[in-house]
């Protein structure tokens, strides 16, 4: 018997291990880094939040604050995913959990001593969560073949250092590091193995997308390193810009593990089958061997590369309105580098090392803004963005629906005890659903209309509350 197709299998479930890492700052994009910045549509590179989430959005910007700051939170994220298909009309729900993710920042900018560089230094950390992915699909849903349960985090660690360089111009960066850990589960169909010589299930009579196991893939502390940089300005007294860059961060997934897991078919062949003539085939028989030592879906280990983008982020802040604070920012995500992911397998299924064709394409936001202030210090905030997506009509699957999308977002701020204040914010995302595909590309050759066989549709409501602190 001949497994190279589930082996082909498993190199799409490895590939679904990186790309939603990769994807998710325009697909999936974790931006909500702090309340402020969710509330205000991430609107804050160029007119920054005052607490120490600026270590991400603007690393200059760090040098505004003066004293210790302190920022703890997270956010709730619940997605609706929803697949319609087009030959029965039928809608599978997704089966996806909460999510929480949190950060935490802490910025110090002292007013005297050697660390001060003449009370123009600050110095901070923090620890945030930029991609990550939890998407799950139910039992019924036939795109579980390409991928049931992806469980994918990212988190990022960046030590800063900003410095005041006159009093209209502030600069700031420091290294990121960012560890990452992945669980992923996707079916096997059956009717796509080899069942002797050149014979496969499907021409014994086994239907398409008959379940006889489950993989499985495990792997996390996986490291990179990258950089990132910012530059905030104040103009004059009405205006503020400011710019970041965060540099690509290449991860190296070496180490991971494939398990497998056989399903149960209770099918038999009848007695005039070609495998064996005159006796009846208990198939979960036949294919046993394959799970046992000296078969191709054994533990094994498998290895990736993947890059995360370049990001740059610009825009500006208008304060000449009494009391209120209007801001534009304009995001550039480079994904047009994202053409292949490479697959090695490290044991058994090394036969179908290969490169996956995913061909996204550079992305860009426009994220708008408005805050008001009142007296005591409560602060209410709004915010619009309108992301473009980075997928093809032929790169749109079950664990990345990618698709064009919009988000409006609310929240607050309300001070109390003259150094704390506690922020909540609230996100509604929304796209018009975009056609794709529940059955794996091949190669370039194939499109959009070739390969796309129902809609997804996709909403997303996220609940982000923080406790800041200033002394």
């Amino acid at each position: 018997m001949q497994w190279h197709r589930s082996m082909r299998s498993l190199a799409v479930l490895v590939s679904l291990v990186c790309a939603p890492i990769a994807l998710r700052a325009q697909g999936f994009g974790v931006n909500e880094i702090g309340t402020c910045a969710t509330s205000r549509a991430f609107a804050v590179t160029g007119s920054p939040c005052k607490d120490a989430s600026v270590i991400f959005w603007n690393p200059g910007a760090a040098a505004t604050l003066k004293g210790w700051n302190v920022l703890a939170g997270g956010a709730l994220i619940q997605l609706d995913a929803k697949f319609t298909q087009d030959t029965t009309f039928r809608e599978f729900e997704g089966d996806n959990p909460l999510a929480f993710v949190p950060h935490v920042f802490v910025n110090y900018k002292p007013d005297s001593g050697f660390f001060s560089l003449n009370g123009k230094a600050a110095w901070g950390l923090g620890v945030y969560v930029p991609y990550g992915l939890t998407s799950q699909w139910t039992d019924s849903f036939p795109g579980r073949f390409l991928a049931k349960r992806a469980d994918l985090r990212t988190v990022y660690i960046q030590p800063n250092v900003a410095y005041q360089l006159n009093d209209k111009w502030f600069v700031g960066g420091g290294p990121v590091i960012g560890i990452s850990s992945v669980e992923l589960v996707q079916s096997l169909d059956l009717s796509q193995q080899v069942a002797s010589g050149a014979i496969t299930f499907a021409q014994l009579g086994i239907a398409k997308r008959t379940e006889f196991a489950r993989a499985r893939l495990n792997g996390d502390n996986f490291a990179a390193f990258g950089a990132q940089i910012g530059v905030f300005g104040k103009p004059n007294a009405d205006w503020t810009v400011g710019l970041r860059f965060l540099t690509p961060l290449e991860f190296d997934y070496e180490g991971a593990t494939a398990t497998f897991t056989q399903v149960p078919t209770n099918l038999v062949l009848p007695p005039n089958n070609p495998i064996a003539p005159g006796s009846t085939v208990q198939i979960d028989q036949l294919v046993a061997p394959q799970f046992a030592a000296g078969g191709r879906l054994v533990d094994q280990g498998v290895s990736t590369k993947i890059t995360h983008p370049a990001q740059i982020q610009a825009g500006f802040g208008y304060n000449g309105f009494k009391d209120w604070i209007l801001s534009a920012d304009y995001v550039w995500v480079g994904w047009r580098r994202f053409k292949e992911l490479p697959i090695e397998f490290l044991g058994p299924a090394n036969v179908s090392n290969r490169a996956l064709i995913e061909d996204y394409n550079n992305t860009s936001a426009i994220r708008l803004a408005a805050q008001r202030q009142f007296t005591g210090g409560a602060q209410v905030r709004l915010g619009f963005s309108g992301v473009a997506s980075a997928a093809p009509d032929e790169t749109v699957t079950p664990l990345l629906p990618e698709q064009d999308r919009a988000y409006i977002t609310i929240g607050g701020e309300y001070p109390f005890m003259k150094k704390y204040a506690v922020e909540a914010g609230y996100l509604h995302a929304y796209s018009p659903g975009k056609r794709g595909r529940i059955d794996e590309r091949a190669n370039r050759g194939q499109t959009g209309l070739q390969l796309n066989t129902g809609k997804y549709d996709l909403s997303a409501n996220v609940l982000s509350i923080s406790l800041k602190a200033n002394f």
